[in-house]
């Protein structure tokens, strides 16, 4: 079973920008495709910065 299946397929292209943007944030140069070669630590801090840019929007939807 493939786990990077999303619950809305439409959204695909809105989460891959969404994914780029966080890793430029955050200085980590992804490409199309493919990134094996990023180390954990890149790879923790552009899921790190894409979940606080989440919990950011959240809180001003909140207001």
């Amino acid at each position: 079973m493939s786990r990077n299946k999303n619950v809305v397929p439409e959204a695909r292209a809105a989460l891959d920008k969404f994914k780029m943007e966080a890793a430029s944030e955050v200085g980590v140069n992804l490409k199309q495709g493919y990134n094996g070669d990023l180390t954990s630590k890149e790879a923790g801090s552009v899921g790190g910065q894409m979940v606080k840019n989440m919990i950011k929007s959240y809180e001003q939807n909140m207001k």
